[in-house]
């Protein structure tokens, strides 16, 4: 097969079978949307090890393999992770990640590749995943899922067929902090704002375009408790503290790419008669904005200028609509966790505005771990655009993994990590999305943990994965598959 012929460069080192199959793995391209080769492979790994599968269209694919002796009247474990990693490289490498493998390299306690990204997200799962396979251990019944595309919004999970699985207890092996146990995560939806324009000539004297920019941004789940300034909301206040020193007409607004990023800049153009107020409004917030985001955005920069435009400006209530709707659409965090200390229950983040002759158009993407508040907020935003006589549309709704606040599972691996450490996880949960989160949706009363190795700087050509650490994962997952019944 595929990779059994290289020259071991982790001799010597343990998990040696794991570390064997992490390095097969590693010289077959596996990039997002390229996970036809990692699939075919995990399913010639089966054949040849007699094992069934099921394997799909969009390259998913499951592995059952019976108990082991002892266990066989134990309930059947889930055990997933990703085949799909993402593929970046340093300045001048010259490695094609969509036909080449990688080139490994260890320093010390470090598993790194040279000039790219090392994929142990979630690379090291699927080694694990395939040595649980293929070797003798102490295990209940396993149903190994290798989902594919988790790196490009869990396409993967969101197309699987799960009805066949058995098991109602999950191990998710796509954490990247050692002794820490994930036991939630946020359910997202995106809401696609679609509000109408008229427009008509003014006779204003100047046209300006107004500028944000210099902000810090971010991602719109693991980074909004931050406080950075969001360049969409930022212009909408900006631009109505304009109207209310001076008429204006709007004529265009843009800024942000990703419904899911904190955006770093924006702009409008807008037609107005009073040039000298425009300007000082402008330098008085920009000095304003300064102290406000001294800390989290000490680069924000608010600057007016003309400029030529020859599309016609909205009309007056068009123009008060726009610039209603970008001051008023609530944004960042709306509720904290009463469960998980300094966890984000619930936000939505104003990410991409876009402007057309007949329409503007904006979305926000919203995240919580409780179902109800993100329908909630949702309605909340729909409220507004409503009477703003705009639409909404939901849009790649996808289901939060809500904290259980009793689970057996959560349980036992923390008695066996406790027994093995000497002390206590961490329990957690994240405000980004999981693939738990749809795995929960699709099977009713199930119970997960997402853990795993230390990896850093993932998704940079400076990702690591520590040895030491993988060691003791290992043999932490080992115990509490044997424990299980």
């Amino acid at each position: 097969m595929k990779g059994e012929n290289r020259m071991p460069v982790f001799e010597g080192l343990e998990p040696k079978d794991v570390l064997e199959k992490f390095e097969a793995i590693c010289s077959i391209p596996r990039a997002s949307y390229h996970t036809k080769a990692i699939s075919d492979y995990i399913a010639a790994f089966a054949e040849e090890r007699h094992l069934k599968y099921i394997q799909d269209g969009k390259n998913n694919i499951i592995v059952f393999k019976g108990a082991s002796k002892g266990l066989e009247n134990a309930g059947p474990v889930i055990i997933q992770g990703h085949t799909d990693i993402v593929c970046e490289k340093d300045p001048g490498v010259e490695k094609n990640m969509l036909e080449e493998g990688l080139d490994l390299a260890v320093d010390g306690d470090l598993i790194y590749a040279k000039g790219t990204t090392l994929g142990g997200d979630d690379g090291i799962a699927v080694a694990m995943m395939l040595e649980l396979l293929d070797g003798d251990y102490a295990h209940p019944p396993l149903e190994c899922v290798f989902t594919s595309d988790e790196e490009v919004g869990m396409l993967g999970a969101e197309a699987i067929d799960l009805s066949p699985l058995k098991g109602r207890r999950l191990l998710n092996i796509d954490s990247e902090e050692e002794g820490v146990f994930t036991a939630g995560c946020a359910g997202g939806v995106n809401a696609e704002i679609t509000l109408p324009v008229k427009r008509a000539a003014c006779g204003f004297r100047n046209i300006l375009r107004i500028d944000v920019s210099g902000l810090t941004g971010g991602h719109s789940g693991a980074e909004i408790d931050k406080g950075r300034a969001n360049a969409l909301k930022i212009l909408g206040r900006v631009l109505y503290e304009i109207s209310k020193r001076t008429e204006i007409r709007l004529i265009s607004v843009s800024g942000g790419g990703k419904s899911n990023v904190i955006p770093k800049k924006s702009s409008a153009v807008i037609s107005a008669d009073d040039f000298d107020l425009v300007c000082s409004t402008v330098e008085t917030l920009s000095r304003e904005l300064k102290n406000e985001y001294a800390v989290t955005d000490s680069g924000i920069k608010i600057s007016a200028e003309k400029c030529e435009e020859d599309t016609a400006p909205m009309d007056a209530e068009s123009t008060r609509k726009a610039v209603a709707l970008l001051n008023c659409i609530p944004n960042g965090i709306i509720e904290m966790s009463a469960d998980i200390e300094n966890l984000v229950q619930t936000s939505l983040n104003l990410g991409i505005l876009e402007c057309g002759i007949e329409n503007i158009r904006a979305v926000s993407c919203i995240r919580s771990s409780i179902a109800s508040q993100k329908r909630m907020v949702l309605n909340r935003v729909e409220c507004l655009v409503k009477e703003l006589g705009g639409t909404l549309t939901a849009e790649g709704d996808y289901p939060c993994w809500e904290y259980k606040r009793s689970s057996e599972l959560r349980n036992l691996m923390s008695e066996v990590f406790t027994g093995q450490y000497g002390y206590a996880p961490k329990i957690g949960a994240t405000h980004a999305g999981l693939e738990c989160g749809i795995f929960c949706g699709k099977i009713e009363g199930l119970d997960c943990i997402s853990y795993g190795p230390d990896l850093k700087d993932i998704h940079t050509s400076r990702e690591t994965l520590s040895v030491s650490s993988l060691q003791r994962v290992w043999k932490m997952t080992l115990e509490v598959l044997k424990r299980m019944n």
